[in-house]
């Protein structure tokens, strides 16, 4: 009760858990009952983490009729409370996590699925150090037609890119100061914003650190915080994968190093090209791909993303200080020697993408297999191999490819491949506006 007790304006608390979606699944609780979450968790049905984009069962699924719909027991996570400031009134959050009544971890939790993936690396002396960096739009969905919003402090509204652009950090000035006021609040590592390349697009980084746990959930809140806040100054924000089909689409891409029990980082050979280790996890990355491409783009707006030309990986090819690339080895000091993968769409869930990125990366070191040799010049004008270009491809792959088993458990997939065939359906027969409704704000 220690935080309750030194924050007293706080007035309630959500009991929240993030669903396969990356949904804030949760309970709001009066303050004075928030002690019973600390002391003996909540309980929701299984069923509840596994619900589909609108929020509805899975038909089949063997967590809702067969089991009874069941409950697991829901647990705080060591994050603890942090503030949510985009809400009126003074309110907490906090962070949950599933498991059964005997206390084995939920598998269709995506935050254990990630938390098995560290206790891999934990069990053979090394720990990842990541970073995110996360790509949204500032819109004026008020109408029809989608609009970058209106200066708050000019009035005016930029009609072009501003790439790098000073004024147009400057023109939302106040948003962003309250943005990274409540990150610090959150204890959310927000490091440098830029403008991006689309019409209010602007991208926000998050300093690495030795919590792969940790990056994934502030990856979550910081999603959850932008778009709260956003609303909070009279626009939306979204972090949905091609919300202008003219613009560039907004990507999550991740930076990872790992570390050995002496804190060496194993990827440093003391020059630019790095560790035999280095390559063995690129060469893990590329060949889990193809399989992994329902976790990287998890929704049918995810591909109008991935498109040649698009700032936006399509091949399957790594390379030294090369952005069209998926998976890109930055340039630095050789201590800070480090993997970036580029696949990631904005509208991902952080806990199964660095699940997957990092499992993929350490069965590629306990293989030990060579990745193709890096590429030169323009990905997008040469002849590598694809990853699936829809929706309806991706599902079958990740049904269908052993990869993905090596990855996640077997819970967890079925129940995401039954939660994916059901919305592919029902998306389906959407309207294009009505699909932009529906993504705008939950993904």
């Amino acid at each position: 009760m220690s935080w309750l007790h030194d924050n007293p304006h706080i007035h309630s608390v959500r009991a929240v858990a993030c669903d396969l979606n990356a949904q804030a699944r949760g309970k709001r609780v009066p303050r004075r009952f928030a002690h019973k979450l600390e002391d003996e968790g909540t309980r929701f049905p299984f069923s509840v983490l596994n619900l589909d984009i609108w929020g509805e069962d899975i038909e089949d699924s063997p967590l809702v009729f067969d089991t009874g719909d069941a409950d697991g027991i829901l647990l705080p996570t060591d994050r603890g409370y942090v503030p949510m400031p985009w809400l009126e009134t003074p309110t907490a959050l906090l962070p949950l996590w599933m498991f059964h009544d005997d206390g084995r971890p939920f598998a269709g939790d995506p935050r254990h699925a990630l938390n098995a993936v560290v206790a891999r690396y934990t069990a053979k002396g090394l720990t990842p150090v990541v970073a995110t960096e996360l790509e949204f739009y500032l819109i004026d969905d008020s109408r029809r037609v989608l609009r970058v919003p209106p200066s708050p402090r000019s009035g005016k509204r930029r009609a072009g890119a501003e790439t790098l652009a000073m004024r147009q950090l400057d023109a939302f000035d106040q948003f962003f100061t309250e943005l990274y006021d409540a990150c610090e609040a959150m204890d959310i590592p927000a490091d440098t914003a830029i403008s991006e390349a689309g019409l209010g697009q602007f991208e926000i980084n998050m300093m690495h650190q030795p919590d792969a746990l940790k990056a994934a959930d502030d990856a979550w809140l910081f999603k959850l915080l932008v778009r709260g806040l956003a609303r909070k100054h009279g626009f939306a924000a979204s972090f949905m994968a091609k919300p202008y089909p003219d613009y560039a689409g907004n990507g999550l891409h991740t930076h990872f190093s790992v570390l050995d029990q002496a804190g060496k980082n194993i990827f440093d050979d003391g020059g630019l090209k790095g560790t035999e280790t280095l390559r063995h996890a690129i060469a893990g990355l590329l060949a889990a791909t193809p399989a992994s491409m329902l976790i990287f783009a998890p929704h049918a707006n995810s591909y109008d993303r991935l498109v040649p030309g698009a700032h936006a990986p399509t091949g399957l090819a790594w390379a030294y200080e090369n952005r069209t690339a998926a998976i890109r080895v930055p340039s630095g000091p050789p201590v800070a020697r480090r993997i970036e993968h580029r696949i990631a769409g904005g509208d991902i869930n952080p806990y199964l993408m660095l699940a997957v990125v990092l499992g993929a990366a350490l069965a590629g070191i306990e293989d030990a297999n060579e990745p193709p040799a890096p590429i030169t010049g323009n990905a997008y004008a040469l002849d590598l191999p694809q990853t699936p270009e829809t929706w309806a491809e991706a599902i079958a792959r990740f049904e269908s490819d052993p990869w993905i088993k090596r990855l996640l458990p077997e819970g967890l997939i079925q129940n995401l491949l039954l939660t994916k065939k059901q919305e592919l359906t029902d998306v389906s027969e959407l309207t294009d506006a009505e699909r932009m409704d529906l993504y705008l704000d939950t993904v």
